[in-house]
């Protein structure tokens, strides 16, 4: 048996099955046909499956002339899939992580801030059925929103405006 076939077996009802391993290209294929990956990140997931061999850059300037690897494309989809529930900090600090230009990270952020206010609103309504009653209460519900990535100010207008809401529907029931 070639070298490579020799630790790539799998015994399935007592027969002994041999199968040869993916190539790093086919590899990346298959993470990008799952979901959008950056550049980087998908650099760092191919990293352990690669030989002395490999060359993982070229690989991924292929894929990114062809049109299937795109930084662009990925900050969308991740703008797209986390600014209803995080602020533009946390996404930004998300897309640094992933290894995305900071051009497209001053975009994405730009993008999150446009519905950044009505967002908090909305978890403040979804978590907190109640506003706060004591300034402890006030504060643990601010430091949940900065957990989430959300700015000072942006956290000081949902909150009172939860709170307002709140007395306008008490002041509606009586």
């Amino acid at each position: 048996l070639p070298n490579v076939l020799k630790n790539m077996k799998q015994k399935r009802q007592g027969k002994i099955i041999y199968f040869q391993p993916k190539s790093l290209r086919q590899r990346a294929l298959d993470y990008l046909g799952k979901r959008e990956y950056s550049y980087v990140e998908l650099g760092k997931k191919l990293k352990p499956f690669a030989e002395e061999t490999d060359d993982i850059a070229a690989i991924l300037d292929d894929f990114k002339a062809r049109g299937w690897l795109s930084d662009a494309r990925f900050t969308e989809q991740l703008v797209h899939a986390r600014q209803a529930k995080f602020g533009s900090a946390r996404v930004a600090n998300e897309l640094r992580e992933k290894g995305v230009a900071d051009d497209l990270i001053a975009s994405a952020v730009a993008t999150v801030k446009e519905n950044e206010l009505e967002h908090a609103r909305e978890i403040c309504r979804k978590k907190y059925k109640d506003s706060h009653k004591s300034r402890e209460d006030w504060a643990r519900q601010a430091r949940f929103l900065q957990s989430r990535g959300f700015g000072f100010d942006i956290i000081k207008k949902a909150l009172n405006d939860h709170s307002n809401e709140q007395s306008n529907e008490e002041a509606s029931d009586k």
